[in-house]
C-alpha cells in the first residue's frame, strides 16, 4: 500500500509538483488562502500531483480534491501570535489521516532550533505509526544557519540525512547554492527530496531558474506554497512548475505558461 500511495504523489518520471497550503494553521488568515475551495479549483487540471494541507481543509473541501494526492500536516502546536513556539506537538494521527484518504503525512524536523528535540521525537513516532498503516511520511527538514546567513548545502545535507535515518520516506528541504555541493548533499540522502518554495518572491524567472538548478542536481520535485497562491495567476504558476518538473522545459519556456 505504501508504494501505491507514493505512486499517487509522484509521476512516472519519479518527480512531483506539490502545492503547499498548510500555512494558516500557524500564520492565521493569509492573502491567497481566503477561499481554499477556489484555490483547489484553480489547481485541479494543471498537472499538479498533490497538495499539502491541514485537517480542517481536508475535511471541509474533500469533494474538491479530484485526483490530487493529499499530503496531510500532522504536527503543530503554536501560532505566530506566540513569540515562543515551544514544543511541537502531534496534531493528527495516521489513522485519522487514512480515514480522510491521505496519501502521506507530513511533520517538521528542525535541526538546531529550540524545537529540535520535540520535532525529531514527533518524526520518529509518526514513522512508527505510519508503518502500521503503510502510509509514507514526508519530513520537512529545516536547519538553523549562522546568524545573518542562509543555510549551506552541507547544513541542508546534514538535516536531510537525519530525516531519512529516522525513517522518513520523502524529504522536503531548501535548495542552496553552489549546485555542486547541493548535488553532493543529495547523494547522501537516499530518499526523494522535494524543494520547498519559501517566502514569496517577485522574481518569477529567478524562482523557476532555481527550481531547474535543483532538478538538475537531482531533486525529485518541488513543494511550493506562497509563490503559487499569492501569485496573480496561481493556475499559470502551477502549469509553469509542471512544465519545468515533468515536461523538462527550460525556465524561459516554463515562464510562458504564465502568459497563456
Amino acid at each position: 500500500m505504501k508504494d501505491i500511495r507514493k505512486n499517487r504523489l509522484f509521476g512516472e518520471d519519479g518527480r512531483t509538483v506539490i502545492i503547499a497550503f498548510d500555512h494558516a494553521a500557524y500564520m492565521g488568515p493569509m492573502r491567497g488562502l481566503e477561499n481554499p475551495g477556489a484555490l483547489l479549483n484553480a489547481i485541479r487540471g494543471t498537472g499538479v500531483d498533490a497538495v499539502l494541507t491541514n485537517l480542517g481543509i481536508a475535511r471541509a473541501f474533500g469533494s474538491q480534491f479530484g485526483k490530487l494526492g493529499l499530503m496531510l500536516r500532522a504536527d503543530g502546536g503554536s501560532s505566530t501570535r506566540n513569540p515562543q513556539m515551544g514544543a511541537i506537538q502531534r496534531t493528527v494521527s495516521v489513522e485519522d489521516a487514512v480515514r480522510l484518504g491521505a496519501d502521506a503525512v507530513v511533520c517538521m524536523g528542525m535541526i538546531g532550533f529550540p524545537e529540535e528535540s520535540s520535532s525529531l521525537h514527533n518524526l520518529t513516532e509518526l514513522v512508527n505509526q505510519a508503518a502500521v498503516w503503510e502510509v509514507p511520511v514526508m519530513a520537512e527538514m529545516l536547519v538553523k544557519p549562522a546568524q545573518g546567513k542562509e543555510p549551506t548545502p552541507e547544513e541542508i545535507g546534514f538535516a536531510m540525512r537525519v530525516g531519512v535515518e529516522l525513517g522518513a520516506d520523502i524529504i522536503k528541504a531548501p535548495f542552496a547554492q553552489p549546485q555542486k555541493q547541493y548535488r553532493e548533499a543529495l547523494s547522501s540522502c537516499y530518499r526523494p527530496v522535494v524543494v520547498l518554495g519559501g517566502a514569496k518572491v517577485d522574481d518569477e524567472a529567478g524562482l523557476l531558474a532555481s527550481v531547474a538548478e535543483a532538478l538538475a542536481a537531482g531533486a525529485s520535485g518541488v513543494a511550493i506554497g506562497r509563490n503559487v497562491w499569492q501569485h496573480a495567476n496561481p493556475a499559470g504558476m502551477c502549469r509553469a512548475l509542471v512544465a519545468l518538473v515533468h515536461g523538462g522545459v527550460s525556465p524561459e519556456q516554463a515562464l510562458q505558461e504564465l502568459e497563456s
